[in-house]
């Protein structure tokens, strides 16, 4: 089963794989199964993919969210203050999230054996447990260039090899949060450095203002990271702890998932409904690799399925996969999410 996942072509396809994971997560996952069974929902009423009950994400704050048949010591962790109670996304088979990475990699940027690849992630380096640095050691290690490497605050050093690697004219990927990125661009305007990037230079940021810079609209900040990096490839990675795929965006804050992946809007006002393609709602995510823990994940984003940005990849044709392009918006404030209440404790 979890091979398969990679190759699924086809919407039916995908429909059927969707289906045969809720059944086996709903005997298996044992908070998923009471989460349905609060609902009354007779898990064989289910036939279609937007009839299934998406899990909130906040169980994976309060509950163990593992197939009872596996043991593990891996996990992932959000980030945040030790104050805080941060989700644990425990992890069955690490393979599968290599998979993921490197496959979803590969379908929207390339090999990565063909990029050096630099991490500005201090608040992620600082903390253990990160899925995104665990992401971004996997890649470097696909890499294998002497150059890859990490930075916390030491700008100047990452100043300097980059204007090295331009004027090696090599393929470049710096992943960064975005208050990082943007904390490296003040240094070089306060210290008057020109960033040289060549067309050889990609920017990855992951997200994450956490409080660390006043919030502004993605595309602000995009338009901001175009200027400062001198780069018209600003893309976007989407993806949280509680997930083992990614979502890309190769610029204009519109993102595509690979086909064991899928985005539904959901009514803020009615959480077992959808909205129009088009409306905004929040975010419903299917991740088909989450087999040992939870693929149908309801989030506290908010976004909308995109119809009128010039790409036409949104219809079905035949019976090839249904892909739809997505934009993040957002964070729901204080939501309340129905059914979760029993079950966190």
């Amino acid at each position: 089963m979890m091979k398969s996942i990679f190759q699924i072509k086809t919407e039916a396809d995908f429909q059927q794989k969707c289906l045969e994971t809720f059944h086996f997560q709903y005997e298996n996952i044992e908070v998923y199964r009471k989460f349905i069974d609060f609902l009354k929902i007779d898990p064989n009423s289910i036939k279609d993919i937007e009839k299934i009950p998406f899990l909130p994400i906040e169980m994976f704050k309060n509950h163990t969210v593992l197939d009872q048949n596996k043991r593990t010591n891996l996990y992932f962790q959000s980030s945040g203050t030790t104050q805080m109670n941060l989700s644990k996304h425990w992890i069955a088979d690490e393979k599968v999230y290599e998979e993921s990475i490197e496959k979803s990699f590969e379908q929207f940027i390339g090999n990565p054996k063909d990029f050096i690849f630099l991490g500005l992630l201090p608040s992620y380096l600082e903390k253990q447990n990160s899925s995104l640095i665990y992401m971004v050691d996997f890649l470097m290690k696909k890499s294998g260039k002497p150059e890859n490497g990490y930075f916390l605050y030491n700008h100047a050093d990452l100043l300097k090899l980059l204007q090295q690697l331009s004027n090696e004219n090599k393929k470049v990927i710096l992943f960064g949060v975005a208050f990082a990125l943007l904390d490296f661009l003040d240094f070089a305007e306060t210290n008057h450095h020109r960033i040289e990037s060549s067309d050889q230079l990609i920017i990855i940021e992951t997200g994450g203002m956490k409080g660390r810079k006043e919030e502004m609209t993605k595309d602000e900040l995009l338009k901001i990271f175009h200027k400062g990096f001198g780069t018209e490839k600003i893309y976007s990675e989407y993806s949280m702890t509680e997930l083992l795929s990614q979502a890309y965006s190769l610029g204009k804050n519109i993102y595509e998932n690979p086909n064991w992946m899928r985005i539904l809007i959901r009514n803020t006002e009615d959480p077992f409904s959808y909205v129009e393609d088009g409306k905004n709602g929040a975010i419903n995510i299917i991740d088909l690799a989450n087999r040992h823990s939870c693929s149908f994940i309801a989030t506290q984003d908010l976004g909308k399925i995109v119809t009128d940005c010039g790409i036409s990849r949104n219809e079905k044709k035949d019976d090839h996969i249904v892909t739809k392009l997505f934009q993040v918006l957002g964070r729901i404030d204080h939501s309340d999410i129905r059914g979760c209440s029993l079950l966190v404790s």
